[in-house]
């Protein structure tokens, strides 16, 4: 039995017109097959035929291919041919290799950006052979490097880069159920392997397989012989539409369609704002309900008379309005007119590197998919490089003077209107801040900055490398870079018992991770109220050599703003973060709850009383799951869903359900997780995906964090992320959430 808000009896049906006979048997007909491609009936151009795009020129330019020249250095440069399959989704690409060539494939999808010219840091440094008309860039979401291509005309650049932003775009109009047909025709298209357009059983196996099931063959025999019409065991046509239906059933939305719709298994208007009702849905009124219908509705019929079918109503479910996160959160929509202490501030850390903190790489790129994830408005790249935490939605930039930038460019920023009178965030629009440390009045001869030696040995051992590295690049800094410092002005804090002289809001304290665990230890409450009206900045310990994080939640839970992470290291920590800043627009500022804003506050994360908060989460099911080895066709994910809680302590927990043995596709669990919350506004929810093994560590499927706050009830769809923040679509979990207050 599915959970919610259920009834012994059917509610009396609100007062509505009758629907005629004629009406509500056509819009209860089953879906019909859609009709054949009757230009090529090979399924990948189907699949690209669906995209709309199969006419266009650029797109059957990159169909053909082209040779293009990959850059990586100045002796590293070699021609590969680049070809766009028929999916319209993916690029076959063929390395030379010795003895035999390799061939591999990249997705639109992961594609970040395209860029024209010589607008990537590879080109500008080995391209210059080359004339920027003929050159482009692929960059791509997460860690993997650029793809830095030069194409043999200038015309056939712009075929690339007009062709992958078609399809991009087109991509990102897609609805789930969208997606997912494409999806199903890609896999259709691979599993055909004589390309005759007929599928086999042992083709049909061989689909199942790939899509991460794995089907008894007497009922995957049996389901093939129902949809073979032709009894010629082959599928085609009509057929194959058939089976991709019966295969795609979702029961367990069927069972609630039918609960709300009744008998004549379509959805009224009045019918559809009960479920809405049920769902716990903010201002579901009537008009919401025929507003719905008119969006996500596939039968024109149906739409005229204001009805839902089962179609539709999955096409609902699986859309932004049916997704865990609320949609009205995905925009700005806090408060911005606060003083800027009252916000966490998405930060990064050292974030020229692209690997370990000790002899790793470093690259401008970095500075580029940081400003880009984190929603800015702009790019702007200095010559030399900064720390970037944020540019958001309010084009506030803050640059952190770690090493020398170019004056000059910095001058005309201050010239422009750098020095501001007021610190409401929303007053901060269109500036950039800068944040450092003011040289003293004493200086040496050479430049130095002469400084109490007590202070640094002290610093020495409390902060170690990172202390040690501040203060080499400290002794760069010109005057004029100085004199820019004003709002932000870096000073040590050493101890949070009441100064003599109380410190200024333009002063700006940063602590390693471990001084900051001190201060929570030792004086909660106190750095609480400390961080009420002071920025303090947390950053990771010179000793993580590798880049590794620690967790954002606890620093958070003191109000700590600007909580740097090794931003190219993925993981938990690395998702904490992104589910954090995921809402207000993913402009990088969210503001933080009450109870660490207010001067005199009580707040202890420590000790935050009695449970406030319920949340109940039944993990229902979970469709197309990714294929973790797609070299290994028999290899099946068993998955297992985990709930983990991060907030205070007291509220930090993860419970998880069984697995399901061999099935990705659309297993089944049913099975309820509960958490007790004391602290809920400062609680962010992580969905996790495992694949489970018996005797190794569980590998990693997906997961989609995001504060309790913004997580609706009733049934939900969480549409999951890779490792690296990409969307996985169309993998989603299907779930019921209940969130009941004490």
């Amino acid at each position: 039995m599915l959970c919610g808000r259920w009834r012994s009896c059917r509610r009396r049906r609100r007062e509505e017109p009758p629907m005629p006979a004629q009406v509500a048997a056509a819009v209860a007909l089953p879906p019909q097959p859609a009709p054949q491609d009757t230009g090529s009936k090979r399924p990948g151009l189907r699949a690209l035929k669906k995209l709309g795009l199969t006419e266009d020129e650029d797109v059957r330019a990159m169909l053909r291919g082209s040779r293009l020249c990959k850059i990586r250095s100045r002796t590293w440069q070699k021609e590969r041919l680049y070809r766009l399959q028929e999916d319209g989704l993916s690029v076959w690409f063929q390395r030379k290799i010795p003895r035999a060539p390799s061939q591999h494939i990249f997705f639109v999808q992961h594609i970040e950006a395209v860029r024209e010219g010589h607008q990537s840091e590879g080109l500008r440094r080995f391209g210059g052979a080359f004339a920027p008309a003929r050159c482009l860039t692929i960059a791509f979401k997460g860690r993997r490097k650029n793809l830095d291509l030069v194409a043999p005309t200038a015309e056939e650049a712009q075929q690339w880069v007009r062709g992958l932003a078609k399809l991009r775009t087109r991509l990102d109009a897609m609805s789930q159920r969208e997606r997912l047909d494409h999806w199903i025709h890609c896999y259709l298209h691979r599993a055909d392997s004589n390309q005759d357009s007929k599928m086999s059983f042992k083709e049909i196996k061989s689909l199942l397989r790939m899509v991460n099931v794995d089907m008894n063959d007497m009922y995957a025999y049996r389901l093939f012989k129902e949809c073979d019409h032709s009894n010629n065991e082959r599928l085609e046509g009509t057929e194959i539409e058939e089976f991709l239906r019966r295969l795609l059933k979702r029961p367990e939305l069927e069972e609630i369609f039918h609960r709300y719709s009744g008998e004549d298994r379509v959805l009224s208007a009045p019918e559809l704002l009960e479920f809405l009702e049920d769902q716990g849905e903010d201002g579901a009124t009537l008009a919401r309900a025929q507003q719905l219908i008119q969006n996500y509705e596939l039968n024109e019929t149906a739409k005229q008379h204001e009805l839902m079918t089962l179609d539709g109503f999955m096409m609902y479910l699986l859309s932004p309005d049916g997704a865990a996160l609320d949609p009205a959160h995905t925009c700005v929509f806090q408060d911005m007119d606060q003083p800027l202490a009252h916000y966490f501030i998405s930060s990064s850390h050292n974030t020229y590197l692209t690997d370990s903190q000790i002899g790793g790489p470093s690259s401008t790129e970095a500075y580029v998919r940081y400003q880009r994830d984190s929603g800015g408005e702009h790019s702007w790249e200095p010559s030399l490089g900064a720390s970037v935490p944020t540019v958001g939605f309010l084009g506030a930039t803050w640059l952190s003077l770690s090493i020398s930038l170019m004056t000059d460019q910095l001058a005309d920023i201050r010239a422009g209107g750098l020095i501001l009178l007021y610190w409401l965030l929303q007053q901060l629009k269109g500036r950039v801040l800068v944040k450092g440390k003011k040289l003293p009045a004493a200086r040496s001869e050479d430049g130095r900055i002469l400084s109490d030696r007590e202070e640094e040995e002290e610093e020495e051992e409390e902060e170690g490398v990172e202390a040690a590295e501040q203060r080499r690049w400290a002794k760069q800094i010109s005057p004029e870079l100085s004199a820019l410092v004003v709002y932000c002005c870096a000073t040590r804090l050493r101890t949070l018992r009441p100064a003599p002289v109380p410190p200024q809001p333009c002063q700006v304290s940063s602590l390693s991770e471990r001084k900051a665990k001190k201060f929570i230890r030792e004086a909660g409450n106190s750095f609480i109220r400390h961080n009420a009206h002071q920025l303090t900045r947390v950053y990771p310990l010179g000793l993580r050599m590798t880049s590794a994080n620690y967790s954002p939640q606890e620093m958070w839970n003191s109000g700590c703003q600007l909580v740097a992470l090794n931003f190219q290291t993925p993981g938990y920590e690395m998702d904490l973060n992104a589910g954090r800043f995921l809402i207000n627009g993913q402009c990088g500022y969210v503001l933080k709850p009450a109870c660490l804003r207010e001067p005199d506050t009580n707040f202890d994360p420590e000790c935050p009383g009695p449970p406030k908060t319920t949340l109940t989460i039944q993990v229902l099911t979970a469709q197309q799951l990714p294929k973790l080895n797609a070299e290994k066709p028999n290899s099946i994910v068993d998955p297992l869903v985990r709930v983990e809680i991060h907030g205070v302590p007291a509220d930090c927990a993860r419970k998880e359900t069984n697995y399901v043995l061999n099935n990705g596709f659309n297993p089944r669990w049913g099975q309820t997780l509960q958490f007790q919350l004391r602290a809920p506004e400062l609680v962010l929810v992580r969905f996790v995906v495992e694949d489970y093994d018996t005797t190794s560590p569980n590998d990693f499927v997906g997961q989609f964090t995001l504060p309790l706050n913004s997580l609706k009830q009733g049934y939900r769809h969480i549409h999951l992320l890779s490792k690296d923040g990409a969307s996985l679509s169309p993998a989603t979990l299907f779930v019921h959430i209940r969130i009941q207050s004490s």
